[in-house]
């Protein structure tokens, strides 16, 4: 997987690098750095698996009629979403009133020109890109009703545990996948686990060492729901 991403990520820096010139080349050699590393490797590699309609240091324009860059535009039919990860220095006491003022205008014009806006802290990114994957699936889920769950690499057998698991009412367990899949309990309880570890389910209860069932996951029910696969 690692191998895998790492050559993704290669080709996309690539791609990207050889159809820039000028300002936007210097901009993406120079702005692509760690913190923007660590959000691909961490969060959506693991969120997506590729790095489709994702652009890096994107080019807009700006209030005052000049142009500024976003760290990450993801651009799909007319859903044009800015992903800014930012540094704690950027917002502490070492911005002036001016610069924090700037700031603020910048966003609101972006929001006026029909961008959604996601911010994410780098502390969160390097030590809990987790929730960060979380919060990219909930909106993906949100906004994008026609994407294909095979983006969010969901197999056909992790749909059918969805589906059984959004109906039933209850907690999952290792003995109804076995029932509806016709797998041995071992083989339910790894994949149940597996799902669990991708944030498709969540464990019932409170128990960690020994979980009895799952639950489904609401970033989960969320992308599920906006492809229309089940209906209430």
């Amino acid at each position: 997987m690692n191998e895998l991403m790492y050559t993704a990520h290669e080709n996309y820096l690539s791609h990207h690098l050889a159809i820039r010139k000028g300002e936007r080349l210097r901009r993406l050699q120079e702005g692509h750095g760690h913190a923007e590393k660590a959000f691909l490797h961490q969060v959506w590699w693991p969120a997506f698996g590729n790095f489709n309609d994702l652009h890096p240091e994107y080019e807009v324009k700006d209030f005052r009629d000049g142009t500024r860059f976003l760290d990450f535009a993801f651009l799909r039919h007319s859903l044009k979403l800015a992903i800014e990860i930012d540094g704690y220095g950027t917002h502490s006491s070492q911005i002036s009133r001016s610069q924090f003022a700037d700031q603020c205008n910048r966003q609101n014009h972006l929001i006026i020109d029909g961008w959604k806006i996601l911010r994410f802290s780098y502390d969160d990114v390097k030590d809990r890109p987790r929730m960060c994957e979380q919060t990219l699936q909930q909106f993906m889920g949100r906004y994008l009703g026609g994407t294909s769950l095979s983006e969010f690499k969901i197999d056909y057998i992790e749909k059918e545990i969805i589906r059984l698991a959004l109906t039933i009412g209850r907690a999952l367990k290792p003995s109804g996948v076995s029932q509806l899949l016709h797998f041995s309990s071992r083989k339910s309880c790894r994949i149940l686990k597996s799902m669990s570890e991708k944030s498709l389910l969540k464990p019932a209860g409170d128990g960690i060492k020994c979980v009895r069932g799952y639950n489904i996951h609401k970033n989960t029910q969320a992308i599920w729901e906006a492809n229309n696969q089940v209906k209430y």
